[in-house]
């Protein structure tokens, strides 16, 4: 059996190719459209990875798309609602996007794929995949290990913000999850924000800022931001962030806690900024690590 999987219209958009459970090709778009986090239709990833394993689209099974939309969008509607009326800019910036294509991808993935391979019922092929378990599956089953504990972490998903589960030969569930707006990815890009680097594409960037820097404000990110539980769970103090109903990952509050305004985009570097970046990197390690 061959499975195709795409991830798109988000950012760093890809496809895969897995053969009788073995993946055989993977490629990343902006590989070939030197468009750096390309989030657009993965066709030339696509025809990469048909390519590398000899077949043609029509020999692919199944397609599996790494989330699933309407869930997503669930979470972004009673965000609002629970929000409202502060968070209407972010919800006004967020509708037009999903009213004209994020809540139509089954049907546009099926008239991307009929247009490759035109006469195939891709509708009943096509299938949606939770996005913590898209990340549990693709760290579980090219694993060397038959059976392991998964945590996933990351920004956020349909609602999963972190998930533990297990897996075992084929089989893969997930047990307990943390939800949004309790994200420790979120946690991370509010701090690249914060020192003046893009969300989701700047973290890579504040990580490699740690090691030039002293972590002398991890307590206070302890102390104030985050409530991490002996378990190794936690919950953020909301009170210090903007992301659930602005347009900003932080706030006010925020500033005043790090003794200042977040850095202008391509403004110098401090080793302020150099040890806030030591810090969140160090609660990072220490909460994934819990």
């Amino acid at each position: 059996m061959r499975i195709l999987g795409i991830s798109a219209f988000y950012h760093d958009s890809a496809a895969a190719l897995v053969e009788d459970g073995q993946i055989v090709a993977a490629a990343q778009e902006e590989r070939f459209s030197r468009i750096k986090h390309d989030p657009d239709w993965p066709a030339q990833a696509i025809e990469t990875c048909l390519a590398q394993a000899g077949c043609t689209l029509a020999d692919v099974d199944q397609v599996a798309y790494y989330e699933k939309p309407l869930l997503k969008f669930e979470r972004l509607l009673e965000t609002h609602l629970a929000t409202a009326p502060r968070g209407f800019a972010a919800f006004a910036q967020a509708m037009p996007v999903w009213l004209k294509e994020k809540l139509f991808l089954k049907p546009l993935i099926v008239r991307k794929l009929s247009a490759l391979a035109p006469g195939i019922d891709w509708e009943s092929r096509l299938l949606f995949s939770e996005h913590h378990l898209s990340h549990a599956a693709s760290a579980f089953y090219p694993s060397p290990f038959e059976r392991a504990a998964v945590l996933t972490l990351d920004g956020v998903g349909e609602w999963c913000s972190t998930s533990l589960g297990f897996g075992e030969g084929a089989d893969l569930r997930l047990d307990r999850e943390l939800q949004f707006p309790h994200s420790l990815g979120l946690l991370y890009s509010a701090f690249t924000y914060y020192c003046g680097f893009k969300v989701n594409a700047g973290e890579y960037k504040l990580m490699g800022l740690a090691p030039y820097g002293e972590p002398r404000f991890a307590q206070s990110i302890l102390d104030q931001l985050i409530d991490l539980k002996a378990d190794g769970s936690f919950r953020l103090d909301l009170r210090y962030f903007d992301y659930v109903a602005g347009l900003r990952m932080t706030n006010a509050r925020f500033d005043t806690l790090f003794g200042g305004p977040p850095r202008a985009a391509e403004s110098a570097l401090t080793q302020r900024h150099m040890d806030l970046a030591a810090s969140i990197q160090a609660v990072t390690e220490d909460v994934v690590l819990r």
